[in-house]
């Protein structure tokens, strides 16, 4: 039993301490990057808000985009209207913006949304690159400030953070924010320092037309921005993290409209992880390319509710070994590194968010969240493709 006992320990351990000691390295090199230098404003932008029957917040969100700060002769609103059935056409166009109304029953979802918009821009060979903001975001005013900055020193794709709009609505909501704050500003400050790619976020990104034309955009699964961004690694390419501008979006606060967009994101990413992770770790080292690298270590590293079970799971059976099969303490110590390692990097996640005590204080419900996740993906899976979510905003 104490060698049977070891062997389960081991089989937990490995993932545990790999994942952890990934987290914690990122936590460590989290300090506040400083911007680059001022652009000279010259660049032209489209900026394309892909959305399927967002009435209820499509005008707010075109008015958020006209308040940039940005020369009004060198930005354009554009708002794809996919496969829509009510009015965003129409209200997008009294708010300012200029609409590519789009129906394809065949071909639907965000990915096939958002190659329509950029071989239209691309075919007027106005704009020198496309910015993508979800149909229910707010924008920094410093938006393209933050791209064009480092465009002119060489980056071809570039990420601002994407936050949550409503972080107050409920305990849910201020959960996600942190955990927003640690995978979003975290781990991408970090990988800015090392030279790595922070990633596509789905919201909030920005590439060049140059970019486009070299690395094409086929991107059409559930999480068509994981996808883009495993592309762009293996063609060379990484994502710069603009930390001083954002692109905030609503979370939805129920349970039941939030577990079915938890669903759709996880389905996908553990389809990317399944899919990619080989070719990935592959290139890495036949480059080769330590943003690959990375890459495939983030795609190894699970949702941190899974790295936190099986942190538990190390936990309890070290535990068990120790006291009844007379097994190394060392079992016991790893998963106590590994647990303080979690600790400390979604503390730093709670830090950057700026929730303060109430933040703190609905991190007593993390248990909860994370019992309810696994009941979530346990439960009988909807189908694919482009679901819009049900909004709580007016």
């Amino acid at each position: 039993m104490t060698a049977l006992t070891s062997l389960l320990l081991l089989a937990l351990a490995v993932p545990a301490v790999f994942s952890c000691a990934y987290l914690l390295l990122f936590t460590i090199l989290s300090a506040k990057n400083p911007p680059p230098p001022p652009s000279s404003k010259r660049l032209r932008f489209d900026v394309i808000v892909p959305a399927h029957n967002e009435s209820s917040v499509i005008r707010r969100t075109v008015l958020s985009l006209k308040a940039i700060d940005w020369p009004a002769d060198r930005y354009r609103v554009l708002v794809v209207a996919d496969n829509c059935t009510d009015d965003t056409a129409a209200l997008a166009r009294i708010a300012g913006a200029t609409v590519l109304e789009r129906h394809n029953d065949a071909l639907r979802g965000k990915g096939y949304a958002l190659d329509h918009a950029f071989s239209a821009s691309r075919a007027e060979g106005w704009a020198d690159a496309v910015v993508v903001i979800d149909a229910d975001a707010e924008v920094s005013p410093n938006l393209l400030e933050a791209c064009a900055s480092r465009i002119e020193r060489g980056a071809q794709a570039v990420q601002v953070h994407y936050g949550i709009l409503n972080p107050m609505a409920s305990w849910r909501t201020r959960l996600l924010t942190i955990a927003k704050a640690s995978f979003h500003i975290v781990r991408s400050r970090a990988r800015e320092r090392l030279g790595l790619s922070c990633g596509i976020r789905g919201n909030g990104w920005c590439v060049t037309h140059r970019l486009l034309i070299e690395v094409p955009y086929q991107a059409f699964s559930l999480t068509e921005d994981l996808e883009y961004s495993i592309t762009l690694g293996l063609a060379g390419h990484r994502v710069h993290y603009a930390d001083e501008a954002f692109s905030n979006a609503d979370m939805v606060t129920g349970g039941e409209i939030a577990g079915k967009q938890r669903q759709r994101w996880e389905d996908g990413r553990f389809a990317m992880i399944r899919a990619n992770t080989g070719t990935v770790l592959r290139a890495a080292f036949t480059m080769p390319s330590k943003v690959c690298l990375d890459i495939a270590c983030d795609l190894l590293v699970l949702p941190l509710s899974y790295v936190a079970l099986s942190v538990v799971a190390l936990l309890g059976l070290a535990a068990v070994g120790v006291l009844a099969f007379s097994v190394s303490t060392t079992w016991l110590w790893l998963g106590l590194a590994c647990l303080l390692s979690i600790v400390t990097y979604v503390m730093r996640g709670w830090q950057l968010s700026g929730l303060g005590k109430q933040g703190l204080i609905d991190l007593a419900r993390a248990p909860f969240f994370i019992a309810w996740k696994v009941v979530l993906m346990l439960k009988r899976r909807e189908g694919k493709g482009w679901v819009r979510t049900d909004r709580e905003v007016p």
